[in-house]
């Protein structure tokens, strides 16, 4: 029986991490260039960072990180995609309170919520999205 701590669980974990680090700057990036250049809402803004870089997460991830070949990728984006809809409104309720309500900067209650969806992210992914068992 192989312990929780495998290799090829810390090597998943450091994948998953590198992907979420590149969407992160992805994400970042879109949201600096919506909200502060193209005026837009910096709701709107962080959902569309948010939502770009969740593409490129599921087709890195699924490539390169859970090694994924299921033949029905339609079912396996639409469950990816079910997971990050409701990230991204966990991450827009952090960052409401973060920023509006106790007055945090805008882009340090991202980074807050950005760390927080994290965890909810992998976890979902790996139990539903990318389980070993699919064929």
């Amino acid at each position: 029986m192989q312990g929780i701590l495998d290799r090829e669980f810390i090597e998943r974990i450091a994948k998953f991490g590198m992907v979420g680090l590149l969407c992160f700057f992805i994400d970042f990036g879109l949201t600096y260039l919506f909200k502060e250049k193209l005026k837009f809402n910096k709701f709107t803004a962080n959902a569309i960072g948010f939502l770009f870089s969740v593409v490129i997460n599921f087709t890195l991830n699924r490539i390169w990180t859970f090694h994924s070949n299921t033949a029905d990728i339609e079912l396996q984006f639409m469950k990816f995609i079910s997971i990050a809809s409701f990230a991204l409104i966990i991450n827009s309720v952090i960052i409401y309170i973060l920023n509006v309500k106790i007055r945090f900067n805008f882009y340090l209650s991202k980074l807050i919520a950005v760390f927080i969806v994290m965890f909810y992210n992998y976890s979902m992914n790996a139990l539903f999205t990318f389980t070993s068992s699919a064929p």
